[in-house]
């Protein structure tokens, strides 16, 4: 696999574009977007995640993408994802090169989340924002490629222990809505086109 080089990205781009985008409409749920940032370093293609801080308002303390609610005022749920990722990290908007768009997912805490593709550049001049964000967590893709990194485990959720579908790297667990874009999103690169 190339590691986030010009024929990688092109692939994805266009396994992202062919396929048929599943997409939800739930009125009373909020809508949301996140970004899935790739990034080159060290010779192979990375994910970047950010562990959320205990001020926010859901998922204290979870490994998540950066990204949002939608606002009135974002053109479109791309825009939301852009905006968001400058907001809570520090990446422009002109740094990112969207690839396209996974399925929408339905969360627990009844938000409708459009996952983006995206690469961004790195090394980067990231910009925390200290009320979102606690930590910025880089993972190989490699390593969430290796089938040992999965596995479905008990996780205490508001107090209320379930059995979720989760990716391990290091000391971090990827767990949640997290999980399942990670899992659509490793799903679509798995295509003979890209092994």
């Amino acid at each position: 696999m190339e590691a986030c080089g010009k024929h990688f990205i092109a692939d994805i781009s266009d396994l992202l574009r062919q396929r048929e985008r599943a997409t939800v409409g739930h009125p009373s749920f909020l809508r949301a977007a996140v970004l899935v940032p790739l990034f080159a370093k060290e010779g192979g293609c990375h994910i970047l995640f950010t562990e959320r801080s205990h001020q926010v308002k859901h998922h204290k303390g979870q490994i998540s993408f950066p990204g949002g609610v939608f606002d009135n005022e974002d053109e479109d749920l791309k825009r939301t994802a852009l905006r968001e990722v400058f907001e809570e990290i520090g990446v422009k908007e002109k740094d990112v090169q969207v690839l396209g768009a996974l399925d929408d997912i339905v969360t627990s805490s009844e938000f409708v989340v459009t996952p983006f593709v995206g690469i961004i550049p790195y090394p980067y001049s990231f910009q925390l924002s200290a009320v979102e964000i606690a930590e910025l967590i880089v993972v190989p893709l490699t390593s969430l490629l290796d089938p040992n990194s999965f596995a479905e485990r008990e996780i205490i959720d508001n107090g209320l222990k379930r059995v979720a579908e989760s990716y391990q790297h290091g000391r971090h667990i990827i767990w949640g809505a997290t999980a399942r874009i990670l899992k659509q999103f490793l799903s679509v690169i798995a295509t003979p086109k890209l092994t």
